[in-house]
Parts: structure tokens; sequence; C-alpha cells
């Protein structure tokens, strides 16, 4: 890990994998829970490294962290959010072709397996979700559609999303769900937070 001053109130935290960062991010979230870290007013993860901005005594916490060692991913039990999906997606032919099984096995694969939301962006309440083996990454689209309709499951490089609204987007579309994946009226708003462990479930 490389912990790097940014400004006068933040700390850059970089990893050297997903699954570093990650775990770090879970601890930082425990840490704090458990009120054994010092005020940080944010973090912020993304693919491989951490953000923690507000901080008092930014040169404190550096040292802190650096002594840290945080527990594996897969030895933490928070709860498991649940999204039920068709797996019937208008890309699930090409998927099944990439990952050489038959179509029909693209949905019972996905949702055999266990995904974390690694960190959050492109749009409020979408969610790049870790999970897939290397053998299961598939490129993007080579023409991206204008138009992807909410609720789409996706896959691309080793992320799963849930596209939360109808927007523009190059992931290959492998099924759908009915879960609202934002709704500014309900609390949490995000239904998929970074480090909220989520399975899909296969239905009819």
């Amino acid at each position: 890990m490389r912990v790097l001053q940014v400004g006068e109130r933040a700390l850059l935290v970089e990893f050297p994998d997903g699954a570093s960062a990650g775990a770090f991010h879970a601890e930082v979230l425990r840490r704090r829970a458990a009120g054994s870290l010092p005020p940080v007013r944010d973090v912020v993860p993304a693919a491989r490294t951490v953000l923690l901005d507000g901080v008092d005594e930014p040169g404190a916490l550096a040292v802190q962290v650096a002594g840290w060692a945080p527990e594996p991913l897969h030895a933490r039990g928070e709860p498991v959010v649940e999204l039920p999906v068709r797996y019937d997606g208008p890309d699930l032919a090409e998927v099944a072709a990439l990952w050489d099984v038959a179509p029909g096995d693209v949905g019972q694969i996905h949702a055999a397996l266990e995904h974390r939301v690694a960190f959050c962006g492109f749009a409020p309440g979408f969610g790049y979700l870790t999970g897939l083996p290397e053998r299961y990454e598939v490129p993007r689209r080579a023409t991206p559609r204008t138009s992807v309709p909410a609720g789409s499951v996706a896959v691309a490089g080793p992320y799963t999303g849930v596209y939360p609204r109808s927007s523009p987007g190059g992931w290959r579309l492998i099924g759908v769900t009915d879960a609202v994946l934002w709704d500014p009226g309900r609390d949490p708003v995000a239904l998929l937070s970074p480090g909220a462990r989520v399975r899909f479930v296969a239905v009819p």
C-alpha cells in the first residue's frame, strides 16, 4: 500500500489490486463504526484506491493506517443484498460463446457467484461489482448502445453492473431485474453501496 497526502485534509491510499483496496475500505468502515477511527468526513473507494477526505490530522492518520492488517473480504459477514434476475438479455448468446458454455448456463454460473460492490460511479446507484473469475471476463461491446433499459444486468471486464436508469452503455447485457437501484424517496437512496455483498437470484 502507498499513502499519499492530497491537499491539506485528505489521504489517497493506493493498492496493487482491487481485493486489497476492498479489504482496506471494509476495515475503514469497521473502525469508523467502532469509534476507533479519527474523524473522516468522506470515504471514497475506487478500483485500486481509497480516498479519505476531511481528515483533521492526515499525517498522523497516514502513520496509523500504514500499520493496519485488514482481514480478507471473504472472512467478513456483512448482510447479502439479493437481486432477482431474468437471464434473458440480448447479449446472452454472445457472452455464452465467450465463456464457452450454453446460453442457458450463463445465468446459472453468474447466480452461483457472490459479488461485492467495489465502488460506485458512472450514474447514481450504479455499482461496480467484483466476483467474476478471470475466465469469465468479457470485453465491452465494440459499439455502445445509445439506450440501455433500467434494471439491465450487464458484464464487462471483471465487473458486473446493474443500470439504475435508462442510459447509454457498452456493457454486455445478460439479464434484467425489477429491483429499484436508486430511489430518492428511500433511505438509503442507493440499494447498492460500496462494500455490500450481492447475490443474483435467477427467476423465470
